[in-house]
């Protein structure tokens, strides 16, 4: 498609599920991708292999997110394989199930530590390599529509990130630069070996208007328009890509 020949891209969490989809598109469209990974290099490397074969460009590199110092370490990597970015795409997280009498604050404070803080110290430290006219795209969370109890601290960091969205998109458009986020219903992924089970599985896909449940391509559609030049005029907005899913209630 070329839209984004001669760009280079960032997506944190890229090895794997959404993040490995995005990664993928995205160098489709032209840009060279750095795939970030926390801990599984070998899947790193698969997405890296797989862009490669495609014609595309990428790189990978491993940090770790939601410890002190993460930001530092990520730009640090990131240097080694790139001079400037045009795309960051924040789309790594942990889930973390449990009502509010459930999660632990040790637990709290990992889902915010990953969640919200890692992008905010990300984009904060990445500023001055995201050239003017970039592009940065948050991953939230269709949780933050409707009250998902079993979820309440995902769904509470998810909120932050599309505040900080908001907030950003304000503060950088004298740049030029837009700040979305893209707020995903159930994926199919290897994060939800429940989807194994029938019964669980079409439960899930019975949120969405087209009772299905989502693909990591129904999410990288998204994000990689955002990352165009087509949405330029785009920003600061949360766009639901949940396939309608919670529409009824």
């Amino acid at each position: 498609m070329g839209r984004n020949i001669g760009k280079t891209a960032l997506v944190t969490g890229g090895s794997r599920g959404i993040g490995r989809a995005i990664a993928l598109r995205l160098a489709a469209d032209g840009a060279r991708v750095g795939v970030h990974y926390a801990a599984n290099e070998t899947a790193a490397k698969e997405t890296v292999t797989a862009i490669e074969a495609a014609g595309g460009s990428a790189f990978h590199f491993g940090t770790e997110l939601g410890v002190p110092g993460d930001a530092d370490a990520l730009w640090e990597a990131f240097d080694e394989h790139a001079d400037g970015l045009d795309i960051l795409v924040n789309n790594a997280g942990v889930a973390g199930p449990g009502t509010i009498h459930d999660v632990s604050e040790a637990a709290y404070d990992k889902i915010f530590a990953v969640n919200a803080k890692a992008p905010f110290f990300v984009i904060q430290k990445g500023l001055d390599r995201l050239r003017d006219g970039g592009r940065i795209v948050n991953v939230s969370s269709g949780v933050t529509k409707v009250a998902f109890p079993g979820m309440t601290a995902y769904a509470a960091s998810k909120g932050a990130v599309e505040v900080l969205t908001l907030t950003l998109a304000q503060t950088l458009g004298e740049r030029g630069i837009t700040v979305n986020a893209v707020s995903p219903g159930t994926i199919e992924t290897d994060i939800h070996p429940w989807m194994a089970d029938p019964d669980a599985k079409a439960h899930a896909a019975a949120f969405s208007v087209f009772n299905r449940v989502g693909q990591p391509d129904d999410v990288a559609d998204v994000v990689a328009f955002l990352a165009s030049p087509d949405a330029r005029w785009i920003t600061g907005q949360n766009i639901d890509a949940s396939g309608g899913s919670g529409l009824g209630i």
